[in-house]
């Protein structure tokens, strides 16, 4: 898993998979959904189905948080999603900003791309863009967005400095971004950080949250907070077919816990 291109195209095969299945699944093997060998067992996402604008075909079930609840989205803004899969922020983010906003998703999937534009067409919303593209080298013009909202993606990301510095760039002077993200506290094993299934199910590419919040600083944000932490539990059923034996003791002894994190940062003016 030393190769970045070795890792986006695991990650696009994987989620292109899962954009071809039907119903709320996360793919074989993967820890953000439903697990082939724990059917049903789905740890990360949040519930969106009380939410306006909540679409059930875009939902696929990959998410870890819902950044849409601390984003400060207004009726008007331009909001961009990132890693937008089937649109399922999208269309709550559309919610908020109303026919006077407008709302882009970016997905490096053509699957998941094909799947939200059929989505899109179905809704029959007029303000609603998504595009084929990376995160690391965003197809998106300087200063474009109010608000940036991604949803346990960035984690997937190999160059996660270089995706918050697109973030900044494509933000509006005094925007501001809402992402949630999976980060670790204490150390993974060495056979978990090499699983490609793991890194597609958002673990393996997770970084300390130490350094998660000091990749955002750097990239040139302030205000950064907080506002949302989960713990992951991660069933030793599940851990089992990546860890031997002494893994899963390693595991448990090395590892404080793998947390879910919703984070605001706000771009602001340069100071003169």
């Amino acid at each position: 898993m030393e190769n970045k291109n070795e890792i986006k195209e695991i990650v696009k095969e994987k989620y292109g998979q899962i954009a071809k299945q039907s119903g709320s699944c996360c793919g074989p093997s993967s820890c953000c959904g439903t697990n082939s060998k724990i059917v049903g067992y789905t740890i990360m996402k949040d519930e969106y189905d009380s939410i306006d604008g909540y679409v059930a075909e875009a939902d696929l079930g990959l998410g870890c948080g819902m950044p849409t609840e601390f984003a400060g989205i207004k009726k008007g803004d331009v909001v961009v999603d990132l890693g937008s899969g089937a649109g399922n922020d999208v269309f709550v983010s559309r919610a908020l900003v109303g026919e006077e906003g407008r709302v882009i998703g970016l997905d490096m999937t053509s699957e998941m791309i094909d799947k939200a534009n059929r989505n899109k067409e179905k809704l029959g919303y007029k303000n609603v863009e998504f595009y084929l593209g990376d995160i690391e080298n965003m197809p998106l013009e300087n200063s474009i967005a109010d608000v940036v909202v991604s949803n346990c993606v960035l984690n997937l990301v190999p160059d996660k400095q270089k995706a918050f510095s697109e973030i900044y760039r494509i933000l509006k002077t005094n925007g501001h971004f809402c992402v949630s993200d999976i980060v670790i506290k204490g150390k993974l094993p060495a056979e978990l950080k090499k699983s490609a299934e793991m890194y597609a199910g958002c673990i393996s590419g997770a970084v300390q949250e130490e350094e998660y919040l000091r990749i955002i600083r750097e990239a040139g944000f302030a205000n950064v907070e907080i506002k949302k932490v989960k713990k992951i539990e991660l069933p030793d059923e599940l851990l089992k077919n990546y860890l031997s034996p002494e893994g899963l003791n390693n595991y448990h002894s090395n590892i404080e816990g793998i947390f879910s994190i919703t984070v605001t940062a706000k771009k602001l003016a340069a100071s003169i």
